[in-house]
């Protein structure tokens, strides 16, 4: 078993708690199911926001699905001008047996233009 990293991306329509919570959650599945994961395979999940978005944690959606014993940390996204608006970002730590070829990164909706030579 090795230790993988899973990148994934989803752009919230707006700035609203139960709406981040939603997409981040979907967001969260999907990397799970397509790399064939459960939580107990989770080592710890890194989370960015862009500035523009502070209605909640995106931390917080791991929680309400049940992901409680595994290390989660928010941060702020670069500034950049011109950048993507509204977007969340997830680097999750994963044990498994896939190989770095096999690993799905997961970028839903209009997220997939920033790693169009990554998402699945």
């Amino acid at each position: 078993m090795a230790v993988r990293a899973v990148r994934g991306a989803v752009q919230l329509e707006r700035d609203e708690a139960g709406h981040m919570d939603e997409q981040v959650g979907v967001l969260i599945t999907e990397i799970l199911e397509r790399n064939g994961l459960t939580p107990d395979d989770l080592i710890s999940i890194w989370f960015t926001a862009t500035p523009d978005l502070r209605s909640d944690f995106p931390a917080a959606a791991a929680r309400q699905l049940g992901i409680t014993d595994v290390p989660l940390i928010c941060a702020q996204e670069l500034d950049v001008a011109g950048a993507m608006p509204r977007v969340v970002r997830i680097l999750a730590h994963v044990e498994t047996y896939l190989d770095r070829a096999e690993i799905a990164h997961v970028y839903l909706g209009s997220a997939a233009a920033l790693r169009k030579d990554i998402a699945q």
